[in-house]
């Protein structure tokens, strides 16, 4: 569909700092993400300019020296770690002869391989359409625009109309679709909600050990790879948690310095996951030296999706690789803020179990609870979420559970009976 140069593996990598521009730990990330793409880079072309040039985004200079790195090393694409406008990466390509691909679409590259179900796959093609939208050029040559005259009139419409059409037909589809999985995905998180089943949602940084992290607490086999954007499609999985019962545990795709705005429109109901949770879990790679600006980053995105007042707390990840020790630390206010854990070897995953335990059950109630020697199924569950400290059983068959337990939980069975009751029949009296 569209007639652009053929792109290949070998890449030549162009990063130019400007004032407000990044640091040379953007420059490694770039690096990692070409290689998450698959390329292979060859050659990376590095300038300070204080402003963007408007045709070539280049100076004319450094645009030669890229088109001499092409040549000497036999570049298929160069690939900026920026955004280019579509008439700048045209001017590019004709300059250059190859492939010109800007950072954008080099994450909708690495999103496209990444992409499983059925879902992610509509959401990566949504994004990659949108993008497509502003860059529709030299597409159907055998088109001509409509001209006058006898014997030299066109077709109907323009080839630039042609394309457009067909891209706004897939994308009405597309949209129809996702909206569909959206509401079954409500549907889902409706039931928990009316279960009262708590959702904690996993976040942070790409690579900072999440998908790790989240096969350690759930017992997935989630797929886990020392790349960026390893995990895409979000999974789900229930954890029972002592004194807590169960919730769900979500991972979702990581986030990065300047995620395109059409990846986040596009995965709006994946993150609905991420904004609808009761707690994130904020996962900091410990020994990452640039770990505060990637925290910042993270809340960035997380304030664009509209998760921003949703509580959490941060989970630093990998402490096997460095000096620190498995740790709870609190806030001013004594709620838990931070846990240092190492997800690899189990290092202070049950210090994380204790401030999900803390977090959740809120103010504690201890006492002795009279259950009639029908009521197993609510003992059983009792047992269940570990609540259960002391038991007795008297001669009629009836138990004395002493008990400790979250409010939130005591209001929960208390309604529970209340429901059984009037289902049999019978009062609802205490």
């Amino acid at each position: 569909m569209f007639e652009r140069p053929e792109t290949g593996e070998r890449a030549v990598l162009v990063h130019i700092n400007f004032p407000e521009g990044a640091d040379e730990e953007d420059l490694q990330e770039f690096t990692d993400l070409v290689n998450s793409a698959g390329a292979v880079p060859v050659a990376t072309v590095t300038g300070t300019r204080s402003r963007p040039e408007p045709r070539l985004f280049v100076g004319q200079g450094k645009a030669e020296e890229i088109l001499n790195a092409v040549r000497s090393n036999a570049a298929d694409v160069v690939i900026f770690n920026h955004p280019l406008s579509p008439s700048q990466e045209r001017n590019l390509e004709r300059l250059l002869s190859c492939r010109v691909l800007a950072r954008t679409g080099l994450i909708l590259d690495i999103f496209a391989q990444r992409a499983r179900s059925f879902e992610g796959k509509l959401q990566v093609e949504l994004a990659q359409l949108k993008h497509l939208s502003t860059r529709l050029v030299r597409g159907w040559t055998h088109l001509e625009r409509q001209k006058g005259g006898i014997g030299l009139r066109g077709p109907g419409e323009t080839q630039l109309e042609s394309d457009r059409r067909m891209l706004n037909a897939r994308i009405k589809v597309i949209n129809h679709r996702l909206a569909k999985v959206e509401r079954q995905r409500d549907q889902g998180r409706r039931s928990r909600q009316r279960a009262e089943v708590p959702t904690v949602s996993l976040v942070g940084y790409t690579n900072a050990g999440k998908s790790t992290l989240f096969n350690a607490l759930s017992g997935a086999n989630a797929y886990v790879a020392d790349q960026l954007f390893a995990t895409l499609d979000p999974t789900l999985r229930r954890v029972d948690v002592q004194g807590v019962g169960p919730l769900v545990l979500a991972d979702t795709v990581g986030f990065i310095r300047h995620l395109p705005h059409d990846l986040v429109a596009a995965f709006r109901a994946t993150l609905e996951e991420t904004r609808k949770a009761d707690l994130l879990l904020h996962v900091v790679d410990a020994q990452d030296a640039d770990r505060h600006a990637h925290m910042e980053q993270v809340n960035e995105v997380l304030h664009e999706i509209g998760a921003g007042d949703v509580p959490q707390i941060r989970v630093f990840n990998k402490i096997d690789l460095g000096d620190e020790t498995p740790r709870i630390e609190y806030d001013a206010n004594g709620q838990v803020s931070r846990v240092w854990v190492s997800a690899v070897t189990g290092a202070g995953l049950e210090l994380l179990a204790e401030a999900l335990t803390e977090h959740f059950q809120g103010s504690q109630v201890r006492g002795c609870l009279h259950l009639s020697p029908a009521a197993g199924a609510t003992r059983s569950a009792l047992y269940n979420i570990g609540q259960v400290l002391a038991e007795r059983v008297d001669q009629d068959g009836s138990w004395w559970l002493e008990i400790c337990m979250a409010q939130r939980n005591i209001d929960k069975l208390v309604r529970a009976c209340c429901v059984k009751r009037m289902s049999a029949g019978g009062d609802n009296r205490s």
